[in-house]
């Protein structure tokens, strides 16, 4: 039976973690020919160098490749830093099914919904700019918005505004997987939603919705008076020194980058996604970036480099979200204490997240979407790998959108 996709829909879906392995978050040296993979490293490595030992790189590398078999993954790219153990940068499997071009760990990827740390970063300081509060309803700063009188600028951050998710519209379904060369404005795609009722008061229970960071976007440009790629990129990417990590306007991608493939189409059929025009998702889930500025943002996230003590606080007071062993904040979950985000979108998902107790750092990046056995192919990956790693710490299961 084919997947329908109005049953999860692109939302650059939010994964579980559930433990992991002593990791950091400062770019990776070390070059680590695995296997014979095609294997890229970064400078500025702070472990110690010649990876993990033998015998531990070995395990990883079964592990990576039988979970890349097993739920068909073309192409993976894994950075592990664990200070104090080593590190581990691998990459097996084709970045391009038709020319058999390997996957390496130096390309750009679609990082989905790892968009929304960035854009709630971006909200965050405006409230250390005292130009916001968190507790301000929505309505002060955007109209139109479903009981926007009532849902605060802290319930859209953390999944708890009510909001119908747009993803979920069968129309907005219909629309996109029709023309995915088309560009959304984030009014249109919020029309989708806004034509439902709301699902539940604000703040009585999590839901993970698109609609609330697509808010967030629009609300972080009527306050700055900048458009959000601006802001984005002065006050977040620029700071952080990620020069690799942008809000696209459209579907340009730059190269390198491996070709994404995806189910999530009106067939059934698997296609390739890779220029898929990503405007639908905006705020919530366009976002470029690759593995060397993803370990950087792993630390700076986690450890609110770019934020006041106190507004940091605020973000990882992290709420029961109904699955066990996962918090969610504001725009990060906290998953048995590893903080962070993933991301999907058609071609591609993504795993950021970092350890505190370990200055520890895990990134995954992989070029499907396609569900195996029912789950986000990531999930599957990051759970072979940390039960490794930490085995106490096991990334595991899934929360998904309507």
């Amino acid at each position: 039976m084919r997947r329908t996709p109005s049953r999860r829909l692109f939302a650059a879906t939010l994964l579980v973690a559930s433990v992991l392995a002593p990791v950091t978050a400062a770019p990776a040296a070390a070059v680590h020919a695995v296997s014979g993979d095609a294997v890229v490293g970064h400078g500025e490595d702070d472990c110690p160098p010649g990876g993990l030992g033998p015998e531990l790189t070995a395990r990883l590398d079964r592990a990576v490749e039988d979970v890349r078999k097993q739920a068909g993954i073309p192409g993976v790219a894994v950075g592990l830093w664990m200070p104090g153990r080593g590190s581990y940068v691998h990459a097996t499997g084709v970045a391009d099914k038709v020319t058999g071009e390997p996957m390496t760990t130096d390309g750009f990827v679609r990082i989905g919904s790892e968009t929304k740390t960035f854009t709630v970063t971006a909200l965050l300081k405006l409230v250390d700019d005292h130009r916001i509060r968190l507790d301000d309803p929505v309505s002060r700063y955007i109209h139109g918005v479903p009981n926007g009188h009532r849902i605060t600028l802290r319930h859209l951050a953390e999944m708890r505004s009510g909001l119908f998710p747009y993803t979920s519209d069968p129309d907005f379904i219909h629309d996109l997987l029709s023309d995915p060369q088309r560009s959304f404005t984030p009014e249109e795609a919020l029309a989708y939603g806004f034509r439902h009722k709301n699902t539940f008061a604000p703040g009585a229970k999590f839901e993970y919705s698109n609609s609330n960071l697509v808010l967030l976007g629009l609300v972080v440009e009527k306050v700055s008076g900048r458009p959000l790629t601006a802001f984005l990129r002065e006050r977040v990417l620029r700071p952080a020194r990620l020069r690799h990590t942008f809000l696209p306007d459209g579907p340009e991608f730059p190269e390198p980058h491996p070709r994404g493939y995806t189910n999530q189409t009106l067939s059934g059929a698997v296609v390739d996604s890779t220029d898929w025009n990503p405007s639908w998702a905006w705020a919530a889930g366009a976002m470029i970036s690759d593995m060397h500025d993803l370990r950087r943002w792993a630390k700076i996230l986690a450890t609110g480099e770019l934020l006041s003590p106190g507004t940091q606080a605020q973000r990882l007071r992290t709420l029961p979200t109904g699955h066990p062993g996962l918090g969610y904040g504001l725009g990060i979950f906290d998953a048995n204490g590893w903080i962070g985000h993933n991301g999907s979108i058609p071609g591609y998902e993504t795993v950021t997240v970092y350890l505190p107790e370990r200055d520890a750092t895990l990134v995954i990046m992989i070029n499907t979407d396609s569900l195996s056995q029912g789950q986000e192919p990531s999930t599957p990956l990051a759970r072979a790998i940390t039960s490794i790693v930490t085995p106490d710490h096991v990334y595991d299961g899934a929360v998904r959108p309507r």
